[in-house]
């Protein structure tokens, strides 16, 4: 009998989520209607663990979040770009008409057309632009696909250096080898595993320590620096980063300092000016529990935001009104569900 292919084998459930804590409620009517297990690591500047609900040093995929990242790699490997091309380089726009506006400059500005694209055609990520994009008698391109920032600049990175831009996504291209050496250099670890994502390039994984400790870094990086251009650029366009209705762009505007990227499979996430970071990731992929769970965890380290109505904002409905809630357990309590675990990375 042939093997079955991995996707279908029974495989070991990761540590990050078979070993994850209950932190999430979902209550209707005064019942637990089901509950949200999620790991999140909080890293202090010099890197080390702070605190930990959960595993937090084994792999998981960040997905989207590891755009920022992948940014700084972009421009440490010779890339320039406007601020607001900059933020839409490491974004998952909601393509709103000034994201493919901004997409169609990258991609003229380098020579290039929507046509060198190769991330995965697909509708716009936002629900209202979608409705209004399909109204229009259009069908799903990659300039539409909420990743086409990300692949723009990547191919305008490979122009700059010379690399063939048409394998850009092949794992051991020159630009992706460029991507995973900056991963771990902020991340202060290896990346454990490479797969593709959902917009056909490579996705590194690291653990969520790494991915705070990253995210910590780039927030508190200088002026002038790689990372400190990301970031400005993130904090001053983050209507770029994501769109004009989404959670991240709120929390960017309403955190002072704070830079911030959601990620698929309900990753989030966050560095703040002070070099701290947070990581999380809620176990069953469930987006709603992603920006209550990461509220919960901001307020316990005092950050100040005029954000938190937003991520809050996850009612329980029936028959269109609001009759239970989200609810976040676990964080506020005095000691964290883990012992914080790992050693302090060593500085990049």
């Amino acid at each position: 009998m042939p093997e079955q292919p991995t996707a279908t084998r029974s495989l070991p459930t990761p540590p990050a989520l078979a070993d994850a804590p209950v932190l999430a409620h979902v209550v209707r009517g005064g019942v637990v209607e089901s509950v949200h297990r999620a790991s999140v690591a909080v890293t202090g500047p010099e890197g080390d663990v702070l605190h930990a609900w959960g595993s937090v040093t084994d792999p998981v995929f960040p997905r989207s979040s590891n755009k920022p990242l992948q940014g700084v790699a972009m421009l440490r490997a010779g890339l320039t770009l406007p601020p607001h091309q900059l933020a839409l380089a490491c974004a998952s726009h909601s393509a709103e008409p000034f994201h493919l506006d901004a997409v169609r400059e990258m991609l003229t500005a380098a020579g290039l057309t929507e046509a060198d694209l190769q991330n995965t055609p697909d509708l716009p990520y936002d629900a209202d632009e979608r409705d209004i994009w399909i109204a229009a008698g259009h069908v799903a391109r990659p300039l539409a696909q909420n990743c086409s920032g990300k692949h723009a600049a990547m191919l305008a990175t490979c122009l700059v250096n010379g690399w063939d831009p048409t394998t850009y996504r092949e794992v051991d291209h020159p630009l992706q080898q460029a991507m995973a050496r900056t991963i771990e250099d902020l991340a202060g670890e290896p990346v454990a595993a490479t797969a593709v994502d959902g917009c056909g390039a490579p996705v590194m994984a690291i653990s969520l320590a790494g991915l705070a400790r990253a995210f910590g870094r780039v927030a508190a990086a200088g002026p002038g620096t790689p990372e400190g251009d990301v970031a400005a650029a993130v904090r001053a366009h983050p209507e770029y980063l994501g769109g004009t209705r989404r959670d991240v762009t709120a929390l960017i505007r309403g955190t002072e300092g704070a830079i911030a990227k959601d990620g698929a499979e309900a990753v989030y996430a966050v560095g703040l000016a002070d070099g701290r970071g947070v990581a999380l990731k809620i176990a069953d992929g469930a987006q709603r529990a992603r920006p209550v769970v990461l509220a919960a965890v901001l307020r316990r380290l005092g950050v100040e935001s005029t954000a938190y109505g937003r991520l809050e904002d996850a009612p329980v409905l029936g028959h269109g009104a609001p009759v239970g809630a989200l609810v976040v357990v676990g964080i506020d309590g005095a000691d964290d569900l883990a012992a914080p675990d790992g050693p302090a990375a060593p500085d990049a």
